[in-house]
């Protein structure tokens, strides 16, 4: 990979740019219409966002203004939690493809798999969202189907009625937090595994081993995050709303890792913390 345009192929054939500009905690108005539209100057084609995050709206405003091409660019939306089953989803999309004002959506996830409202009944919650999902996929209203913090046996039960397997699942991979044996088998279904907070929120600008990877490649610490993630087959999603550090964030094509260090990096266990456990989460 060369380039911020080099793609991934998902299992249906779509192709998706091999670095994606994370949106979470970009606050909706100025500073994300901003900053996405820094980053889409910036060389990146592929914007994620979700219900969640509350700036849909600000997302489409950028994309908009940046004067480029829809089809040039490449957009996630998911699913917020309390809008699961078939007729609550169908909703929700109208909703999203609203704010961001567009035709259709690229990528669209069930954003957790177990949220509390539906603690009881979730194999049956994300069925109905799964048949949504579908129709809207089939329809052509979005080019690509996924997950986000999904384990195997939520996949597994997802497959007993789906028609269509998750082309992606999304999850946090970073430094110490590998989640392996979700990798492993994510890669035994051909499921795209995308990495969110890939700079470990932060934290990994902390961690000794990270700064002298740095000084070693003169490379900032982001930059080895992501060529790390990269080198790891995932397809990260750095958020930042500094213009200086987006465009830092973009160059990670120059140089690689030594395969021990990306084994040391993947050994940092707990460095950064680890993800949550998505039967556990309280929202």
């Amino acid at each position: 990979m060369k380039a911020l345009t080099d793609c991934y192929k998902l299992s249906n054939g779509v192709e998706i740019p091999c670095v994606g500009f994370g949106t979470w905690q970009a606050p909706d108005g100025e500073v994300c219409v901003s900053s996405t539209l820094s980053a889409v100057e910036a060389g990146y084609r592929h914007i994620d966002t979700a219900q969640g995050y509350g700036n849909e709206e600000s997302v489409g405003a950028a994309v908009k203004k940046s004067g480029i091409d829809r089809k040039e660019l490449f957009i996630t939306s998911k699913l917020t939690n309390s809008e699961h089953g078939y007729d609550k989803t169908m909703a929700a999309f109208e909703g999203t493809m609203k704010k961001l004002d567009m035709d259709y959506l690229d990528l669209f996830l069930i954003h957790w798999p177990n949220p509390i409202a539906f603690r009881d009944n979730w194999r049956e919650a994300n069925a109905g969202t799964w048949k949504a999902f579908e129709e809207l996929y089939n329809a052509k209203r979005i080019r690509a189907i996924g997950v986000s913090n999904f384990h195997p046996r939520h996949i597994e039960e997802l497959m007993k009625t789906a028609a269509t397997a998750p082309m992606v699942n999304q999850i946090r991979l970073c430094p110490g937090d590998t989640q392996d044996e979700v990798v492993d088998y994510c890669r035994s279904k051909n499921i795209l595994l995308e990495a969110y907070s890939p700079l470990g929120v932060g934290k990994i600008f902390e961690v000794p081993e990270m700064t002298a990877l740095a000084e070693k490649y003169g490379k900032s610490i982001a930059q080895i995050c992501i060529r790390w993630s990269l080198q790891r087959g995932y397809l990260p999603l750095p958020k930042s709303v500094t213009p200086s550090r987006i465009r830092e964030n973009a160059q990670v094509f120059d140089f690689d890792l030594e395969a021990a260090d990306v084994q040391l990096i993947a050994d940092l266990k707990g460095c950064v913390g680890y993800s949550a456990d998505p039967d556990k989460i309280t929202f």
